[in-house]
């Protein structure tokens, strides 16, 4: 019992401290809204739950499915067919087929609307060029159907991404086994390729499940009735935050046990090699009409996930940015690099802390702590902004009673700040810091901070002269990646920011729904151009990187 007692006092020192303290703050919006779910309801709360609620889980469970179903379908073929097999264009395709992550879903879905629509390009063509009226029905997007299809194509690169990474680091052998045993390419996928890449794909549409449910401004503009745009009509329209808090946590109570039934799905099963000689799955060059398929299926993909949009955009900016590029637009980017930039330093200052002590404890506390920090980006958006906001006006509450007490004026200090909007970003964000930081530190090993320790150095000097020297592109990646993520935030942005306060995303929102569609444009191009730059760097850095 004593060897117990003094190795957590060994533990326990300034980072183990920090690490508590960056862990409760992350889990208080949580906790808040699970507390609030089970008080007592109003007659907002009855009302929305006897004739509301049924639809919203409908939707919301609607839009997951389907979107979940197509995503495997196109992610994993395109994974398998760029892997496998080799076309003209490849080596372009590999990360050519990432980009439709820079454009937010929202931002896709007013585009291919403004596409689509009477005042369209394709329907402004067929009446003007070819005397052609069609009937309104055939370019309706604005439905369930038409939001699958914006969410396929803008969110089919998580279960790509993660696909391919891991069919490029299968072995050979593998594939040229079961040819060997007769098996053609087809079956080879299907019997093969597809069981040893459960995991890979599960992990890849639990991310895309997971930005569906977070999603407000497609859902919104097409005017589908969720989770999320239940939460904002609730405080927003109905001034009723206890009926939002309860909607979050029921949404909440969902993800989780999505969660669960993920890991249920991934099981315990492992593959692993045989032999210590692994020879990586090499592409196979194609010939004849294989070739003239695969090439048109990745170019179609790319078209409509990525080229077309974007192509609609700059045609948009060009007719508009003499309108919109002035002061409040340099304002407005300005307000975007600012939180971002902000909620990104702090992220990886807290990621870093958590990570460093995860590392070297070899206790559960270290394993703990790191689960803590992927909480946030398993909750959707709308959801840690009404724990924030609920948490903010508890404190706020605090703040008053010490104005009243000193017989100062009472005001709302906290709730009204920009500081609740950056911190709501660190708890919805942190894992995406953290996770990079974890791989550098993965990568590095122990064994210089052992050896720095060795030489008489603290945990502390060993951290900044060693440790944090030996992962700064692992740093920089996770900064990169957060700050993308806080550009392109939208749901969390429109709850928590303050009075007259806009980002790029929030402003996109703002224009597309008082359908200025070409306005939005400016704003949308500069997420666009930020994310997909991002995209082609941290590219170009894992290509580069050891397998």
């Amino acid at each position: 019992m004593l060897y117990y007692i003094r190795k957590m006092r060994s533990q326990f020192n300034s980072w183990a401290l920090l690490s508590v303290i960056f862990s409760i703050l992350i889990l208080l919006p949580a906790l808040l809204i699970m507390v609030q779910l089970f008080a007592e309801s109003n007659e907002n709360w009855e009302h929305i739950k006897e004739y509301m609620l049924k639809n919203y889980i409908v939707n919301s469970v609607t839009l997951v499915s389907f979107t979940g179903l197509f995503t495997v379908l196109i992610g994993v073929s395109a994974a398998w067919l760029v892997s496998a097999y080799k076309v003209p264009m490849h080596r372009f395709f590999k990360w050519g087929l990432i980009l439709p992550l820079a454009i937010p879903p929202y931002i896709g879905a007013y585009t291919y609307h403004g596409i689509l629509n009477y005042t369209g390009v394709i329907q402004t063509s067929l009446r003007n060029q070819f005397g052609i009226k069609v009937d309104q029905k055939f370019f309706d997007i604005m439905n369930i159907p038409g939001a699958v299809f914006i969410f396929t194509m803008f969110l089919y690169p998580y279960v790509y991404i993660i696909t391919k990474s891991f069919l490029e680091n299968q072995s050979s052998s593998l594939i040229e086994n079961a040819r060997l045993l007769g098996k053609g390419s087809f079956m080879t996928f299907i019997q093969v390729v597809l069981p040893v890449s459960r995991a890979a794909i599960v992990g890849g549409v639990s991310l895309v499940i997971l930005e569906v449910f977070n999603d407000y401004g497609v859902v919104k503009y097409f005017g589908i009735q969720t989770f999320s745009t239940a939460i904002f009509q609730a405080w927003f329209g109905m001034g009723d935050i206890y009926s939002a808090i309860k909607l979050a946590g029921t949404l909440m109570f969902i993800v989780v046990l999505i969660l669960i039934l993920e890991k249920v799905i991934r099981g315990r099963k492992q593959y692993s090699y045989s032999t210590s000689k692994v020879r990586p799955l090499q592409p196979k060059e194609l010939k004849g009409w294989k070739k003239f398929a695969v090439l048109s299926f990745f170019l179609s993909l790319f078209a409509l996930a990525f080229a077309i949009p974007f192509i609609q955009l700059l045609h948009w900016v060009y007719m508009t940015y003499d309108v919109i590029l002035s002061a409040a637009f340099a304002d407005l980017i300005w307000n975007s690099v600012f939180v971002a930039a902000v909620g990104s330093l702090l992220i990886i200052m807290v990621a870093l802390i958590i990570a460093n002590f995860s590392r070297l404890s070899k206790g559960w506390t270290g394993k703990f702590f790191s689960k803590i920090t992927v909480l946030g980006y398993s909750i959707p958006g709308a959801v840690i902004a009404i724990g924030v906001l609920t948490l903010f006006l508890f404190l706020d509450q605090k703040v008053i009673s010490l104005y009243e007490w000193l017989g100062l004026e009472p005001t709302l200090v906290l709730s009204l700040s920009i500081s609740m909007l950056i911190f709501a970003y660190v708890v919805r964000f942190l894992a995406v810091g953290f996770n990079s930081i974890e791989s550098g530190f993965d990568k590095v090993g122990t064994v210089f901070t052992e050896a720095s320790r060795t030489l008489g150095m603290s945990v502390t000097k060993t951290f900044f002269k060693v440790d944090i020297k030996m992962i700064k592109g692992a740093i920089a990646g996770g900064f990169i990646l957060v700050f993308v993520d806080i550009l392109k935030e939208l749901p969390l942005t429109l709850i928590l920011q303050p009075f007259n306060f806009y980002t790029l995303a929030t402003k996109t929102f703002q224009y597309a729904s008082d359908e200025r569609i070409h306005e939005a444009s400016v704003s949308s191009m500069v997420i666009i151009c930020i994310s997909a730059l991002s995209i082609f760097f941290l590219h170009r850095v894992l290509e580069k990187e050891p397998k």
